[in-house]
């Protein structure tokens, strides 16, 4: 009884509510795949459910060997009090068609953006319910080629508002001047009006208040500035946010209003500063991140987003680039909020394919509706700072080629001006002056792989301003020393910050007798169904290249140490493109007694000491020179080795024979609201607490009480068994457990079985 009540009081507030609402509709959907129907609730990927079957995943290897297919969701509902009635998608994949009480209400092809559709005209307006249904056809494979997911991946939300309302998106700030004792904001407000009459109406900002004439069935802008004094500027260190609220009044009452977080900054490119950020110049430390949040797949969960974004921040990165393709409202919330600049990236290719089925088969219809989408949407967050059009576009031999930069980025200007916007091309041959007219139409020049150019292409173009939006793992030193030492390189983009599904293979090492070349080579690489190029794995674990570009390119002193792993330990090691040599924080190479090992220490101190079992090794000198390592070769015998350097010390120990499971999660609060996410670490460990980095220990998870088990897997993405599955192997030592909330409080019992010992822990939901 209880329960119906406080349901009936939130339906209530909904109804009466008389300006724009927005209610989170993921819940209590009915799915349909594959003539089988189930209970979800949204996000939902129905890709992750599954194993990757590299014999019939129509996805091939660029998608993971996943099923992909066509999907159905239904939902039954009220009709809410309100003069418009609208759903928006925060993004379906892919091809999503939308039907109301049988009747075909709106469509959308990309599926990466968001889309709104008025279902108004197709409600009912008794007491009947209403039924929706979304029909997804991601089955014209493959068509991405990296994992897409399959499904109603993003939130839902139903919206009310009246017919005179704010429009979506529809206040827009700028600081178009930031001195260091003010700040000028100028506030944008865009009046829709759907009803069939002119209406005249009054917007309020602040205390100025713009009265307006809004012809039916048609738009007004209406704009207001106003002085900040002494800002507090934002900064990826110092994150700070405004607010400012637009009213929109109609007889002396609210009817509408809208609220947005924004920041002050100024920042701007050029060949004789670089990147300059509130006056000061900035090195970008960046990382090009896929849209999938690991075990989760691609269902974006705002705990997901938010931790992906905290995870490229610990890893020091000050930059991320959306590859390829927009990304959510909760990721750049994240940004704005923790403090990291964004490359928002529209499209990976343009009208000659790259896969069968990708956006150049919807270019030419819906590039300016997409681009719009995301421009709209992002266009408040003090995070980005370009806009990227497109990445290795096949057709850039073409003449077409410069023309379509232009129709795209000029969409982009329709929307935003205050940005630059750029490009990530690329060369497979010797033609690379060939870009010279489609980078006049870039605002900052985007090199994937080939900033060894710049050299030459600063003397032929000085006004030419680029970064390297892609580059090669393994050299963190040469792309850190180019934009340290050329002020008009302003920054570079590893591929990739994290480890995603998908182009299985990238980054993958191998060992004689596995299935030999790159990821790309014919037949692509069917063992695997993901990448291993990121600085940090699907985990979330930070691999040593991570703290290795950490230290190169922050002011630290930070002192880190690994081990190579030795060429023929597990057989001969051949490395790929993107890969770096195998390399762990682990002194545990049990059968190589006496043998020579590698050991690499990262340091900006000028000398490192290395100590085994307390006897001291050498000491070797660090410096720009050494590249800020210091490397060591000694033969291996079990005990503790230990580094020091600038007053601070590292060791690692030789692990035992593992002894049990350990937990640890990183909240042991979370909301009862169905959508948030605990993740748990396991780790094998011996009786000392010490990882045991070779364990491969079969486990199960059991979790009980007011939470579900999202995800169990391992950073192995040679493992099929399915991320959503309650049993793993672990991997190097460990595997990740992912544990959703209920909707009320309560307690949940997550318990790993194994061979070893039972762990668990306890997770309140409130």
């Amino acid at each position: 009884m209880k329960r119906f009540f406080l349901c009936t009081m939130m339906l209530v507030a909904f109804i009466c509510a008389s300006a724009q609402t927005n209610l989170l509709f993921d819940e209590g959907w009915q799915f349909t795949h594959n003539g089988k129907t189930i209970s979800v609730d949204l996000p939902h990927d129905w890709d992750i459910f599954t194993a990757p079957d590299p014999e019939k995943g129509p996805t091939g290897t660029g998608g993971g060997w996943y099923a992909a297919g066509k999907g159905e969701y239904r939902k039954s509902f009220k009709t809410p009090i309100g003069e418009l009635v609208k759903l928006h998608f925060e993004g379906v994949y892919q091809k999503a068609e939308v039907f109301v009480n049988g009747q075909k209400a709106g469509q959308h092809g990309y599926g990466y953006t968001p889309f709104t559709i008025d279902v108004t005209p197709f409600l009912h307006r008794d007491k009947r319910m209403n039924e929706m249904v979304v029909k997804v056809n991601n089955s014209e494979q493959p068509n991405c080629r990296w994992y897409s997911g399959s499904g109603i991946y993003r939130h839902v939300w139903l919206q009310t508002m009246p017919a005179l309302h704010i429009a979506e998106n529809g206040v827009f700030v700028t600081t178009p001047e930031v001195k260091g004792d003010k700040a000028t904001v100028r506030v944008e407000v865009t009046v829709e009006n759907e009803s069939s009459q002119d209406r005249n109406t009054t917007v309020a900002v602040g205390n100025e208040q713009l009265i307006v004439s809004v012809p039916a069935k048609q738009t007004k802008a209406v704009t207001t500035t106003f002085i900040v004094n002494n800002p507090h500027l934002w900064s990826p260190n110092d994150p700070y946010r405004y607010e400012v609220k637009a009213e929109l009044k109609e007889a002396g009452k609210t009817i509408d209003h809208q609220t947005v977080h924004y920041g002050i900054r100024s920042f701007s490119f050029d060949t004789e500063n670089g990147f300059v950020l509130n006056g000061k110049r900035v090195l970008l430390n960046g990382a090009c991140v896929h849209h999938d949040d690991g075990l989760v797949g691609a269902m974006a969960f705002d705990d997901a987003e938010i931790r992906k974004v905290r995870l490229m921040k610990e890893a020091g990165f000050n930059l991320i680039r959306t590859s390829h393709n927009p990304t959510t409202r909760a990721f750049l919330d994240a940004c704005d909020s923790i403090g990291m600049l964004v490359i928002g990236e529209a499209f990976d290719g343009w009208r000659t394919q790259k896969n069968p089925y990708d956006y150049s088969t919807l270019i030419d219809s819906c590039y300016r509706e997409d681009i719009h989408a995301m421009v709209l949407r992002d266009r408040n967050h003090p995070s980005i700072i370009s806009w990227s059009i497109g990445n290795e576009v096949i057709e850039r031999k073409e003449l077409r080629v410069v023309q379509t930069a232009r129709q795209l980025k000029a969409a982009i200007l329709e929307c935003d001006k205050t940005r630059p916007v750029t490009e990530a091309l690329c060369a497979w041959d010797r033609d690379w002056e060939i870009y010279d007219p489609h980078f006049e139409v870039l605002d900052v020049a985007g090199y994937n792989y080939m900033i060894f150019k710049h050299k030459s292409d600063h003397e032929r173009d000085p006004k030419r301003v680029m970064w390297q939006t892609e580059s090669y793992p393994r050299d963190a030193f040469r792309n850190w020393a180019t934009v340290h030492d050329n002020v008009y390189v302003v920054g570079d983009m590893v591929w990739t910050g994290l480890d995603y599904l998908g182009e299985s293979g990238i980054g993958r090492y191998y060992y004689e007798g596995d299935r030999p070349g790159e990821s790309f080579a014919p037949g692509g690489q069917p063992d695997w169904h993901g990448t291993y190029c990121g600085d940090v794995d699907v985990t979330g674990w930070r691999k040593p290249i991570s703290h290795y570009r950490d230290i190169l390119w922050n002011d630290h002193n930070d002192l880190y140490m690994a081990v190579k792993e030795p060429d023929g330990y597990h057989g001969k090691i051949h490395e790929t493109m993107w890969s770096v040599w195998p390399t762990w924080p682990s002194w545990t190479w049990p059968g190589w007694e006496g043998k020579s090992v590698e050991v690499e220490v990262y340091t900006k101190a000028p000398e490192v000491k290395l100590y085994l079992n307390d006897k001291l090794i050498d000491t070797k000198k660090v410096s720009r020179e050494t590249q800020y390592k210091a490397v060591f070769s000694l033969p291996y015998e079990a005990g503790t080795l230990r580094a020091e350097a600038g007053g601070k010390s590292v060791s690692l120990v030789t692990a035992g024979k593992p002894a049990r499971l350990q937990l640890t999660t990183d909240k042991k609060v979370i909301t009862a609201n169905g959508q948030s996410l605990a993740y748990i670490t396991v780790e094998v460990v011996d009786k000392e607490g010490r990882l045991c980095p070779e364990a491969a220990i079969p486990c199960e998870a059991v979790v009980k009480g007011q939470g579900q088990l999202m995800a169990f897997a391992s950073a192995d993405m040679k493992d099929r068994e399915p991320y959503t599955s309650p049993k793993v192997t672990t991997w190097k030592g460990r595997a990740m457990l992912v544990v959703r909330s209920g909707k009320a409080k309560g307690k949940t019992q997550v318990t790993i079985k194994s061979s070893l010992t039972a762990a668990s822990l306890t997770l309140r939901m409130q």
